[in-house]
């Protein structure tokens, strides 16, 4: 009888191992599994960051003109208005660009003395000169005389006024100081008039058709 019995207990010890293999095998399997899921995880979510990463926001300055530079750059361009308009009553052979240059003085000298009444009101610096950019198309200017001045002239009458009004424009929708926003949308309209006229002016005297600064070639 003892053999028997150690036989069913040799058959027992067996199935008990062969038990015991198989579920560590398994409690092998799903400990890995984890690991594999978290690695495919991470994986996962790094594409998002790598891609984000490069992508640059592109940002528009849209930082208002302080008071004091466009009291500044306004100022100027209406002394040098002034000054090349007093030059082209010389110079000039055309009597509609003669006739544009008195308006010219006459608008400006306007306007520069409401900008300097609110300047002293604001503590703010006028300047007495024209600068040295101006300074050096009166340079220029003045070594020309007939038609070719009247062509130099007003092309340059173009490029100031579209300066001018570009400077206005943002003293109006950007301006710090309510009086000098209300003062750049006052002037504005006879700012655009005089650009309107300038180009017609320019076409006239070079026979070619000036594009106006809001045409897309």
């Amino acid at each position: 009888m003892l053999k028997p019995i150690t036989l069913f207990t040799a058959v027992l010890v067996a199935l008990s191992t062969t038990a015991g293999c198989t579920t560590t095998n398994q409690s092998d399997q799903s400990a890995t599994q984890p690991n594999e899921t978290a690695t495919q995880t991470g994986t996962t979510q790094t594409y998002p960051a790598t891609a984000q990463s490069t992508t640059t926001p592109t940002t528009q300055n849209t930082t208002p003109i302080s008071n004091q530079e466009f009291v500044t750059q306004a100022t100027q361009g209406n002394l040098a208005e002034i000054e090349l308009g007093q030059l082209a009553q010389k110079r000039a052979a055309s009597a509609e660009v003669k006739q544009y240059a008195q308006q010219m003085i006459k608008d400006h000298t306007q306007a520069q003395n409401q900008l300097k009444q609110l300047a002293a009101q604001k503590k703010l610096t006028v300047p007495q000169s024209v600068g040295e950019q101006n300074k050096q198309v009166a340079a220029n200017l003045s070594k020309l005389s007939g038609v070719d001045f009247d062509r130099a002239y007003m092309n340059q009458m173009v490029q100031d006024h579209q300066k001018t009004v570009s400077l206005f424009q943002r003293e109006a929708e950007q301006g710090q100081d309510p009086d000098l926003q209300a003062f750049a949308s006052t002037k504005l309209p006879t700012l655009q008039q005089h650009l309107q006229q300038a180009q017609s002016l320019a076409d006239k005297t070079t026979g070619t058709t000036t594009p106006s600064p809001t045409t897309t070639p």
